[in-house]
């Protein structure tokens, strides 16, 4: 095609043929705000450029959302930081940045029921996703049975490092339901094949201690945490259930029962 003909033509062609359809839309327009502001052809043709960019990042950031599996959209700015005044707000900014995943560091949100654990990891793995992170959201149990499933056919290695090559699991809700010790064994392994190869977020209404409980094997849970805080940001959210304050109800009751064991 000779650059003789009307250069944007040219550009809606080639953009066309590229499969960019940003460069389209924008290539009239910013080449009559390039001509106004006296830009270069450099400058221009990073402008246009970064249209494009900008625009497959946020399409692909809602993809790796929309697959996750999240069971609803919460974010870090509609988090109520009200509810947690002791909550170390500057850590959850560092940690909405993403730099965790790079050190494949993990995080784990430990407190009562209805304090906030399954907003702040689903707000935290959002922020991931829009900066160019794998995700995938399940709670304990599902996780557990999606690794019976890879077990039972006899693939378990395969799903494990299939899993592994996501950036960021998270796994919620650990401690509300007790696993039988082959569901343990699972889980074990789950948490062991991304040990310093990539990064989980766990939330628990159980402290530590009382994992064992949880896993039926003081030793299997002990070396389970020693895996997961090794490097790790531990949060712990305190109070009542913010979802039940404006009913007359103080906490849920298995809230008070972990607060009484802590």
């Amino acid at each position: 095609m000779s650059m003789a003909e009307d250069p944007i033509k040219t550009i809606l062609h080639y953009a066309q043929a590229l499969k960019a359809p940003r460069i389209r839309e924008s290539a009239a327009r910013l080449a009559e705000q390039a001509r106004d502001a006296g830009w270069t052809h450099e400058e221009y043709l990073a402008a246009v450029l970064s249209r494009e960019v900008a625009a497959r990042e946020a399409s692909g950031a809602a993809t790796r959302i929309r697959s996750a599996g999240f069971p609803t959209r919460k974010s870090l700015e509609n988090f109520n930081f009200d509810h947690q005044p002791a909550l170390n707000r500057d850590m959850i900014a560092h940690l909405g940045t993403g730099a965790f995943l790079a050190k494949s560091r993990n995080v784990v949100l430990l407190g009562p029921p209805g304090t906030g654990k399954t907003h702040l990891a689903i707000g935290l793995a959002i922020k991931a996703a829009q900066t160019g992170h794998r995700i995938a959201f399940a709670t304990a149990v599902d996780w557990v049975a999606r690794l019976k499933a890879a077990h039972n056919a006899g693939r378990l290695p395969a799903e494990l490092a299939k899993l592994r090559r996501i950036g960021l699991l998270v796994v919620d809700e650990v401690g509300y339901i007790p696993f039988e010790q082959d569901a343990a064994n699972l889980f074990f392994q789950l948490v062991s094949s991304r040990y310093e190869h990539a990064s989980l977020i766990l939330t628990s209404n159980l402290p530590f201690a009382r994992w064992g409980d949880v896993f039926g094997d003081q030793v299997v849970a002990a070396a389970m945490i020693d895996r997961i805080v090794h490097h790790a940001d531990v949060l712990t959210l305190k109070g009542s259930s913010y979802r039940l304050k404006d009913t007359g109800i103080d906490t849920l009751p298995s809230a008070r029962a972990d607060n009484t064991a802590q």
